[in-house]
């Protein structure tokens, strides 16, 4: 909550994409209202380059606007709210608002958002499926055809449904009279507070808490904590088991975590710990006209249920039940409020039968009183000797197993994180791993099946050291992001040694396969091969630039480029990525990738991720030429694709570098050609030439033209080649397709 004189901000244009000192906002000539870094990075644009453009006008409601010569408006502010509403504003249907990480950290959050739908405004947490915590809803038909708005006016919220400007409104929410400026933001905590310059900002509502009181949002006191008078505690079971531990004993309002995860297929060890007069702030049935234990015994039927919670009036035979596959926070049930009885069954792991106890027997003590002092000596010396063994044994097997215990703990309470599965039950999805698909980067594949009949595909990666760090940067990386040219990470499983990730089963395999594949490659014709370009680079630019902290790929390359049924293009195997925060330029980091695809940087180890975009030039050159950038049995001088590409540019014959196994693609050849250009764009020597893949996106799309006096100087691929035995790389991987679906 502001707490300072300071200026607020009610809207951001590069959410996220934070510029230094020095950037630049220019209103082009073409009527694109761009905002670029220091070095002449993209950072935002307002896409309208030939759109009449011929103005700029920041109004006196606070709306950014761009208008042509008819005064009329092109593009505006209002149009794209952030986590901010300013009188005047409204909230379209189908557009959100966004809460920020925190109140210091600007970037979109994954956890809030306030929407506007047909006939209702709503708050929710994010979770599969979404949970509403606040919803005023309108509860007549739609009739009309026009979008529904809510509106931000002095002294109200005005929802319009059914009815229309100037007509009063169908729902009007009460807020205090402005007595100076004031603005309406959505928290990084899930609140909607009006704020009001009074000396300093000063907060004079919160809307949802007079109407939800304090306890009712979702992570008033994290996952499972419970809330009671404004005090968070962990659930306890009545038997004095302790299921439920605080992640951090000094925050309780961090929430609880599980004392023993939940395992589907040890499911016989299932049970509930039974929470009365407690209730939850989001309740869709699931089951009506049941009891408490039908309510029970179908939350044990089914895998993703984590709670059967229970809501009747006077006869408990005859309640309804829901059963949500998240739990944030619960609360205390105020009956006098909420005229119903409510109780909420946590599902829980019981741990196994303890082990049998190891029996003694005594030893003699009378013949030892007539051993020889040697013997006796020699006898404990070897005792000694056995029992250091064992103690180093055991130190050394504790440190590991303690190691593997806080990498566990450590991904439980990593946010966002996707489905968590026990080892037994990707055993059981993958039929013990009979199938396999093919071998990926730091992994095998094998092809499984979810419960749902979902296809997956499985990558194991047993072992240790690299595979460890392989594991923890994929997780990390996309396991809380999702984005339709990145393959979906749909869950994990992290038990002792075991380390396995769970994707989408993408049916098309790795691009390699069919641009390198000679007898496939005419299947790919030029519009199937520029989309694939344009997901690529739409993928790449939703990591450098959209994400709470840019994500490096530094290892892309056709084999981990994946191919679903529509040939729409994936990002694949994130086991070398780099998460760098938004106010880092550049990042010093060991060598990572693959040869043929390491940009010229990499020599200095200072590296941006820029060097993606270098690795992106070598995949377009072999989608449009359709071979690998470097042909063994070629003759030495048609080897290096980079060398080539440089000698018919200098002659001006790009033409023949045109795959000539799709006739499709020489019809086109102008067009690829123009491609080639971005590709010679995306491979310039010093990485500040080189464009963002947001820029990249925008040229792909015509919105934008690649710079003129490109350098075909590439340098030396041989030299690229040898970095590693310049450098040395534990990170540099094999060309191995990441291979998440069966051959065709």
């Amino acid at each position: 909550m502001p707490s300072s004189g300071f200026p607020q901000v009610v809207w951001s244009a590069n959410r996220g994409n934070p510029v230094g000192i020095n950037a630049t906002l220019e209103l082009t000539s073409e009527g694109d209202l761009v905002l670029r870094d220091a070095d002449g990075t993209l950072a935002w644009s307002t896409n309208t380059s030939g759109m009449s453009v011929v103005g700029l006008n920041l109004t006196e409601m606070g709306n950014l606007v761009l208008f042509d010569a008819k005064n009329s408006t092109v593009w505006q502010s209002f149009d794209h709210p952030t986590d901010a509403l300013v009188p005047g504003q409204i909230l379209v249907s189908g557009h959100n608002l966004t809460a920020s990480v925190s109140p210091t950290n600007w970037t979109q959050g994954v956890l809030f958002s306030l929407s506007m739908t047909s006939n209702c405004l709503v708050a929710s947490v994010q979770a599969d499926p979404p949970q509403a915590y606040y919803v005023n809803l309108y509860n007549n038909v739609k009739q009309n055809q026009e979008s529904s708005y809510a509106r931000f006016q002095n002294g109200s919220i005005q929802l319009y449904i059914n009815s229309t400007e100037p007509s009063d409104p169908d729902i009007s929410i009460s807020i205090p009279q402005a007595t100076s400026t004031q603005y309406i933001k959505l928290g990084h905590d899930g609140h909607l507070r009006v704020l009001e310059w009074r000396t300093p900002w000063t907060e004079v509502d919160d809307i949802f808490t007079g109407y939800l009181g304090e306890c009712n949002y979702p992570m008033v006191c994290g996952k499972y904590g419970i809330c009671s008078n404004g005090q968070c505690s962990c659930p306890r079971s009545s038997s004095g088991a302790i299921n439920f531990r605080q992640i951090n004993d000094r925050q309780p309002n961090l929430g609880c975590s599980e004392a023993i995860h939940l395992n589907c297929n040890a499911s016989g060890n299932h049970s509930f710990l039974n929470l009365e007069d407690v209730t939850y702030f989001n309740f869709k049935v699931d089951i009506r006209g049941t009891n408490l234990n039908s309510c029970q015994e179908a939350c044990l039927q089914n895998c993703s249920c984590k709670a059967a919670i229970f809501h009747y009036g006077s006869n408990s035979s005859d309640g309804d039940c829901y059963m949500p596959s998240q739990i944030f926070s619960i609360m205390n049930n105020e009956k006098d409020k909420t005229h119903y009885n409510s109780s909420i069954s946590i599902k829980v792991q019981i741990a196994s039968a303890t082990s049998p106890s190891v029996e003694t027997s005594p030893g003699s003590t009378t013949e030892g009183k007539n051993r020889l002092l040697g013997l006796v000596l020699g006898s404990t010396l070897g005792i000694f000797c056995v029992a250091f063994v064992i103690g180093l044994t055991y130190f050394t097997y504790w440190k590991k197993k303690k190691s593997v215990t806080v990498e566990e703990d450590y991904l439980d309470h990593v946010p966002g994180m996707p489905t968590r599965f026990s080892y037994e039950e990707l055993v059981t999805a993958t039929d013990n791993f009979s199938k396999k698909l093919g071998e990926g980067g730091f992994g095998t594949v094998f092809e499984g099946s979810l419960k749902d009949n979902t296809r997956i595909a499985v990558k194991c990666l047993d072992g240790m050291g690299q595979i460890k760090k392989s594991f923890l940067a994929e997780v990390e990386s996309i396991g809380s992001i999702h984005h339709v040219n990145l393959v979906r990470l749909i869950g994990f499983s992290a038990e002792k040694s075991h380390r396995l990730l769970v994707y989408e089963y993408m049916s098309n395999g790795s691009l390699d396969r069919w641009i390198h594949n000679r007898t496939q490659v005419s299947a790919l014709d030029w519009n199937c091969r520029r989309k694939i370009i344009l997901d690529i680079a739409k993928g790449l630019s939703y990591l450098h630039e959209d994400c709470r902290q840019k994500i490096i790929h530094l290892d892309i390359k056709p084999q981990n480029i994946l191919l679903d049924e529509n040939y729409n293009a994936k990002l694949a195997d994130f086991g070398l990525a780099k998460l760098i925060d938004r106010d880092q330029s550049q990042v010093v980091t060991v060598m990572r990738g693959t040869p043929g695809y390491l940009a010229p940087e990499w020599l200095s180890a200072v590296i941006t991720e820029k060097v993606d975009v270098y690795s992106f030039g070598v995949v377009i050159l072999e989608i449009l030429c359709g071979r690998k950038n470097f042909e063994q049995s070629m003759l030495e001088e048609d080897r290096h694709l980079l060398s080539i590409f440089k000698r018919k540019a200098m002659e001006g014959q790009l033409l023949d570098l045109v795959d000539k196994c799709c006739e499709d693609m020489q019809s086109n050849g102008t067009r690829v050609v123009e491609m080639m250009q971005i590709a010679a764009w995306c491979l310039q020597s010093d990485y500040v030439n080189r464009p963002s893949m947001s820029m990249v996106v925008k040229v792909i799309e015509g919105a934008k033209h690649v710079t003129k006096d490109l350098d075909y100087n590439f340098r030396n691929p041989q030299n690229c080649m040898n970095i590693i035995q310049l450098v040395g790389s534990e990170d540099v991987t094999p060309l191995l397709p990441s291979v998440l679906s069966g051959p065709r």
